[in-house]
């Protein structure tokens, strides 16, 4: 479904989200007692640190007074289990980052997007700005609790990150476990560094200045030896044994009154500690336990108090495991072995009054727009009716604004099953979150029960509904209309135009003023509905008419490339070109670098340039909208995409990377069931595989898709039925091909769909010269290239290999024998020669023999031929490019390019990038 635009900010205060944003982004400072173990520093050395160890054991003190004494640029980030969110955590990342070398989080946090296939797009450009920066500006960056992290894809877009690690870049990770990350593999390369429990205990030293900083300088050292044996040098416990012998006489009583496992240590010091406390001290500490950060406004809303910052200064200064989380003391946090053990204290004594401090927590962060915290604290507290008129509330701000998909998933997930059942606007919020990944199987179960639940909730459906986005840009404001409306997109993927106009027009009925959003995407389904019959004029009108519905600067990125895929349908590639560099120029009125949104412009423009033959912009453009596309709303335009790259791959003589890109593609592509108008990459999977001489495997899928030549095939699946005519061919039944292209023509024609006239007519021209029909072909080619020479078709023809040649160079010798010396033109059809040149170099030699059956041919004096991606390395490093420039032109990583710069100068036998661009030049491979 076309996404929402960006509209309102997202949920709340700005400056408030971006005050507790920086409180997870400072450094720790050092608390009361702070003993520095220089010994540990000296491990702390380059690539990947990892500091893992149990709760209590000094990691985040350790790093945070490292880095104090340091000089380089620090990126800190405190996670939370919120960063299991992809696209938070990333977000996260590059604020840290920013916040150390100012800059990075503009060039790159456009990049973010909804967690699609992959984040390697946006950890690429990433790699790319860090290893731009020069040596001596390193940045350190430090991922504290990084245990709290269980999403898989967050994990493998650090991997990415730690295979591809910039010189730029020094990464720490501390947690209490080992990540699932390639840590044997780094380890045998040296490139792991590692602190370990056994590391991090205290030693009798180090305890000693510890216990006698806190407790006084009296504390003996056999107190300290049985101390340090008793705790196995735990710092949590020493210093919760230091802040208990405070005041005491009996050293050694004390001492000898507790031994046993971490976890007795802590509740018999703790108790200790919170019975040495006053007791408005003690209430505070067990009372505020329930919070995750904590500010004075918030500790006074949740206890009732009006002290809460007097309060939060004094229990810091005393020691009592208190973290500040800015400069100015506004935000700190309890260590979390701390704040476990008071909750676990508060739940046992006081189990009544735990939910009401959730409660009141909720409210005071629901009043501020802080949802994801207002829907935890109202979990917790178990009242799961608010939580699910919260996530109502939000759900809009979270996934289209934020991109938090895999948050507001988290939401769902968490309420009670019986509870989504009955509330429509929660089962349709699981439809949209299917329909964003382009899960049409997914979307019918939770649509089926919105309409059920809808018919029994007239009370829900009656109450107050503010979404913090407003009503006019809210997906969830109108049920009975979203209903509608993901009937009929449900209707266009399976490609009934009929459904889909029926459903468009029931959404239409049942809105009302002030609601643009739905109003605009009902409409643009309409188009749909007439692109699906083929009427394209209607369509493009259709489509024009709904983006304009929309705010200024707000277009509909899918709707945009779906007008220009009309006019491309049309024929008219220059109105299409046109089309999507509007997007691009509207898209950029915002600042470098583009947003995701103009993933599909991008696409679109390489899909035409391809068209053209423009072989170098059409993979420039496919690059940077891949990159884009990755992190879109909506999949399908990053399986157009990677289709668009298999082509230009396979024009290039790379049959491999195209079949790569081909399976990239699948991997992307929309669910099973969906028409090939909107989901070409089957056919076009197919096709490439014919083109690379795997008849066998291209007629299985005709076979699987039920496909026959006596059919009548509708304009949704003309694709499907134009594989089946090149396999007909490939068999050597030219009749039956013929017998169906002749049909399709007559449906093209008839609604005037010159796009498919060029290609139908192109094949027709085919089978007719496989047919011996040698003048009727000709004639047949002539007027195909008559439509298409106007807007500079040319890949329709090439790409069917020798056939096409062989017939290209007929009708040029046509051609030379009618020519008329004084306007250059061919009697047979009044095809320009300089355009059959152009087709004629396209084609290249007329070889039957598919690319992917004989080895690509080498220049002489090359003993192997560059590939594809090795001639554009090639062209930029001969232009003057540095590696890391290279590297963002093509969007891949800084060591990716370096492979291919070590693969063109052994190919070219070159010492350098000089003589590299020496011999190529001799050798004609660049001008």
């Amino acid at each position: 479904m076309p996404e929402p635009p960006a509209a309102a900010p997202a949920g709340g205060p700005a400056p408030e989200r971006d005050v507790l944003l920086a409180t997870k982004l400072h450094v720790p400072g050092p608390r009361p007692g702070f003993v520095a173990r220089p010994r540990l520093a000296g491990v702390l050395g380059e690539g990947l640190v990892l500091v893992c160890a149990p709760a209590g054991f000094g990691k985040t003190a350790l790093l945070a007074d490292w880095l104090r004494s340091g000089s380089r640029p620090v990126a800190w980030l405190s996670l939370d289990v919120g960063d299991n969110d992809p696209v938070r955590f990333w977000r996260h990342v590059i604020a840290a980052l920013d916040r150390a070398r100012p800059g990075i989080g503009e060039r790159v946090a456009p990049l973010l997007g909804p967690p699609t296939s992959s984040f390697e797009g946006l950890v690429t450009a990433l790699i790319n700005e860090l290893a731009a920066l020069p040596g001596e500006n390193e940045i350190v960056l430090v991922l504290d609790d990084y245990h709290l992290v269980d999403a898989p894809q967050v994990h493998a877009s650090l991997a990415f990150l730690l295979e591809h690690l910039p010189p730029g870049l020094h990464l720490v990770l501390a947690s209490r476990s080992d990540p699932p990350l390639p840590l044997a593999r780094l380890r045998a390369r040296g490139q792991l560094a590692e602190l370990r429990t056994d590391d991090l205990r205290f030693t009798t030293e180090e305890a000693a200045a510890l216990l006698r900083e806190s407790a006084g300088p009296d504390v003996p050292d056999t107190a300290v030896a049985a101390l340090v044996a008793r705790t196995e040098g735990w710092a949590a416990g020493l210093q919760l044994a230091a802040l208990s012998l405070r005041g005491r006489s009996d050293i050694a009583g004390f001492v000898a009154a507790f031994s046993g496992s971490h976890r007795y240590i802590l509740d018999y010091l703790t108790g200790e500690v919170l019975d040495g406390q006053p007791e408005q001290v003690r209430e505070f500490l067990l009372e505020t336990s329930v919070l995750e950060r904590l500010s004075g406004g918030l500790c006074d809303a949740v206890t009732g108090r009006d002290d809460g910052q007097a309060m939060l200064e004094h229990v810091e200064q005393a020691g009592l495991f208190l973290m500040p989380l800015d400069e100015v003391r506004g935000w700190w946090r309890y260590h979390r072995l701390f704040a476990d053990l008071l909750r676990a204290r508060v739940q046992q004594q006081r189990p009544g009054r735990v939910a009401a401090l959730h409660r009141a927590a909720a409210a005071w962060y629901q009043e501020r727009g802080l949802a994801d915290d207002a829907v935890g604290h109202v979990l917790a507290a178990g009242d799961t009716a608010w939580a699910a008129r919260l996530i109502e509330q939000h759900f809009d701000a979270t996934l289209y604004l934020r991109s938090e998909g895999a948050t507001a998933q988290r939401w769902l997930a968490a309420l009670p099953a019986e509870l989504v059942q009955t509330r429509p606007r929660l089962l349709l919020a699981q439809v949209l979150l299917a329909a964003t990944l382009g899960r049409a199987e997914a979307m019918e179960p939770p649509l089926d029960a919105a309409e059920r639940a809808l018919a029994g909730a007239a009370p829900l459906v009656d109450e107050p509904f503010e979404p913090s986005v407003g009503k006019a840009a809210s997906m969830l404001g109108n049920i009975p209309a979203l209903i509608a409306v993901h009937h009929s997109f449900l209707a266009q993927l399976r490609g009934d135009a009929e459904d889909t106009a029926a459903f468009a027009s029931q959404a239409l009925a049942e809105l009302g003023g002030g609601e643009p959003l739905l109003s605009s995407i009902a409409h643009g389904l309409l188009a749909a509905a007439d692109w699906l019959r083929g009427r394209l004029a209607d369509a493009e009108q259709g489509f024009v008419s709904s983006i304009a519905g929309w705010q200024a600067g707000q277009p509909i990125s899918w709707g945009v490339y779906q007008l220009g895929q009309v006019q491309r349908g049309q024929g008219r590639l220059d109105a299409a070109a046109e089309t999507y560099q509007k997007t691009l120029d509207m898209a950029a009125e915002s600042g470098p670098p583009p947003a995701p949104p103009a993933g599909p412009a991008y696409v679109g423009l390489a899909e035409v340039a391809y068209q053209r033959n423009e072989l170098d912009s059409a993979a420039a453009q496919v690059t940077e909208g891949i990159a884009l596309c990755r992190q879109f709303l909506y999949p399908a335009p990053l399986g157009t995409g990677l289709v668009t790259l298999a082509w230009i791959q396979q024009a290039q003589g790379d049959p491999d990377g195209a079949l790569q890109a081909m399976a990239e593609a699948g991997r992307a592509a929309l669910g099973p069931g969906v028409t090939d108008l909107i989901n070409p990459v089957p056919a076009q999977r197919a096709r490439l595989l014919l083109a690379q001489g795997d008849v066998a495997e291209a007629v299985r899928w005709t076979t699987e898709r039920g496909l026959g030549p006596g059919d009548e095939p509708g304009y949704p699946r003309e694709r499907e039925y134009l594989v089946l005519a090149r396999v007909l061919l490939a068999q050597g039944l030219p009749a039956q091909a013929l017998a169906l292209l002749e049909r399709m023509l007559a449906a093209a024609a008839a609604q005037s769909r010159t796009g498919s006239v060029i290609e139908i007519g192109a094949l027709r021209a085919l089978a007719l010269a496989a047919c011996g029909d040698q003048d009727a072909a000709v004639d047949a080619l002539a007027r195909a290239l008559a439509l298409g020479s106007p807007q500079g078709y040319v890949r329709v023809f090439a790409d069917e290999g020798a056939p096409m040649a062989a017939l290209l160079a007929r009708l040029a010798a046509a051609q030379r024998d009618q020519r008329d010396q004084r306007d250059q033109r061919a009697a047979a059809g009044g095809i320009h020669a300089s355009y059959l040149a152009a087709l004629l170099r396209a084609c290249g030699e007329a070889d039957a023999v598919p690319p992917r059956r004989r080895a690509a041919a080498a220049p002489p004096g090359m003993a192997e031929p560059l590939t594809g991606r090795e001639l554009e390395v090639l062209r930029l490093l001969a232009a003057g490019s540095s590696n890391q420039r290279i590297a963002r032109e093509l969007f891949v990583a800084l060591d990716t390019v370096k492979k291919h710069v070590t693969h063109v100068l052994g190919k070219l036998g070159a010492a350098n990038r000089t003589e590299a661009a020496a011999r190529a030049r001799q050798l004609g491979l660049i001008p």
